[in-house]
């Protein structure tokens, strides 16, 4: 299995990735973190998510990455400039400093592609993505488990371990906890 991972540019794939399996279904869309505004956010309904996704994949750059396993989309992160995420204002999660770093704050696999290092591939090209788009660091948010289960539900945040495979070190800690977890700034300085 040869893992390929490009900017998210194909609106059908990330739609594979990200979107409901009814069009009217609520669905994040990825868009929770990624819209500056709340209101935006709660406004965006049903189809509308999906189209506005449809406008930031045409943006530069490009709401994050896929990952593919031939043809077939396997996989999805989302990285982005933090000063464009609700990162930029979030009270739980703090700036470290003033460094203009990019957040990469979802992970997903497609079911039956589990367990394959697919996340390792999609940690390491959202970073490539980053650093090819002049991203002085990237930051992650993920849970830190030390090695207990993730709610899958839960786990697009990643891990500590994850992002510490992939060459981040733990920068801060927050107040943010999800699935019980506390929640910890891992950073990979790309200067």
């Amino acid at each position: 299995m040869a893992i390929e991972v490009r900017p998210a540019s194909e609106f059908d794939d990330v739609a594979t990735m990200l979107g409901p399996k009814r069009p009217d279904a609520q669905s994040c869309w990825c868009l929770s973190y990624r819209l500056l505004s709340s209101k935006e956010n709660q406004a965006l309904v049903g189809p509308a998510r999906g189209e506005r996704v449809r406008e930031l994949v045409r943006e530069e750059p490009q709401p994050g990455v896929l990952a593919y396993d031939g043809d077939e989309v396997v996989g999805w992160a989302a990285v982005h400039p933090r000063a464009d995420t609700s990162f930029a204002k979030n009270r739980r999660i703090p700036h470290v400093d003033d460094l203009d770093v990019w957040a990469l704050w979802c992970v997903r696999v497609r079911p039956g592609h589990r367990g394959q290092g697919i996340a390792h591939e999609l940690v390491t090209g959202a970073v490539e993505f980053a650093r090819a788009h002049g991203a002085p660091a990237v930051e992650g948010y993920p849970v830190d488990n030390d090695g207990a289960k993730v709610d899958l539900t839960m786990a697009y945040v990643g891990t500590r371990s994850l992002f510490e495979r992939a060459g981040f070190t733990k920068a801060a800690d927050t107040t943010s906890v999800l699935n019980g977890f506390p929640r910890v700034i891992m950073r990979l300085d790309l200067r």
